[in-house]
Formats: structure tokens, C-alpha cells, sequence
């Protein structure tokens, strides 16, 4: 498959088997996220992968009862190191770095297989209480991935020309 098939194909998945995600197509996942750019390729962040049922139960109610995920076999949780740092456009470093990481991350994942869905929605505190997580990081994005239990519904998006202007900014 080319990466426009794979970007085509990649889907929000809410639904997922019980079957266990392979361990070859999990480290191929995280190694595409390893394999991301990062400001000053620093990599700043940790990648905390988590398997056991109880806690992404315990994930699932600290992300607003999204319970859709907890049929998922694994949730790779996205933790900055330096939440404080910002680039010199003032956005925050992490927001880039880690967007980046977990988009390679959906795409493998999608090239093997597998579903996934950005979790973004959750509460900071517990995540950190869950996952032992020091309070001098900050939690950024969880990531359910496991098989599709049906087929996603196909992707709705704005047209192309609803998106881009030339040269400067027009409404």
C-alpha cells in the first residue's frame, strides 16, 4: 500500500475486537512514532503503552466515560517532558512534537490493520494518578489501537477549496 492509500484508509475507529494487537505490528507502531521529526529532534516525550484491562477501564472513565475504548487491546498514552517549552511562534512544543509522532503512529497503524482514535478528552489528574505519571509532565493524548469490530464510517471532509488560500488569509 502507498502512504495516499494508507492516509485514505485511516479511520476513527469506536469499535474494536478483543483480539490481542501483535506484538510485530506494536513495535512497528512505535517505532513510527519514534521515527518522527520533534523541535531540535529532541524528542521530548514518553509513550506510555498500556495493555492491562483494569486500567484502560480506569483510562476509559477519566476520559469522560468514553467507554468505547475499553474493548481496545492497547492505548498508547502521549506524555510530555517539557509542557513548558515553547517555540518562538509561542505555540507549545509538545503540541507539535506529539501530533506529529502519533499521526506516523495511526498511519502504521492502519497499514497493519488496525484502528485507532485520538482520545484527547480526559482529566490530566487522573491520567497522571493512573499511570504514575510525575506532576511536572503533562499528559497529552490517549490512543486506543486495536482491530475494527466493524467498518468505520466513511471519512466526511470539507472540500479543498474550503481549506486553502494563496499568498494570504481569505475566509
Amino acid at each position: 500500500m502507498n502512504i495516499y492509500e494508507v492516509i485514505e484508509k485511516r479511520r476513527s475507529v469506536r469499535t474494536y475486537k478483543e483480539d490481542p494487537v501483535p506484538e510485530e505490528s506494536l513495535k512497528k507502531i512505535l517505532e513510527a512514532g519514534r521515527l518522527a521529526p520533534s523541535a531540535h529532534n529532541a524528542q521530548d516525550y514518553k509513550f506510555i503503552v498500556v495493555k492491562d484491562a483494569e486500567k484502560i477501564k480506569e483510562l476509559a472513565k477519566s476520559a469522560s466515560g468514553q467507554r468505547f475504548f475499553t474493548k481496545a487491546p492497547v492505548i498508547i498514552v502521549a506524555v510530555s517532558l517539557k509542557p513548558e517549552y515553547l517555540l518562538s511562534s509561542g505555540v507549545p512544543a509538545y503540541a507539535l512534537d506529539l501530533g506529529i509522532a502519533f499521526d506516523h503512529m495511526t498511519l502504521a497503524a492502519a497499514e497493519e490493520g488496525l484502528g485507532t482514535c485520538w482520545i484527547g478528552t480526559f482529566s490530566q489528574e487522573d491520567i497522571k494518578r493512573i499511570l504514575n505519571i510525575p506532576d511536572q509532565y503533562k499528559a497529552v493524548v490517549l490512543l486506543p489501537i486495536g482491530f475494527p469490530d466493524d467498518a468505520p464510517a466513511p471519512k466526511s471532509r470539507k472540500k479543498i477549496e474550503e481549506l486553502i488560500s494563496y499568498e494570504n488569509f481569505s475566509e
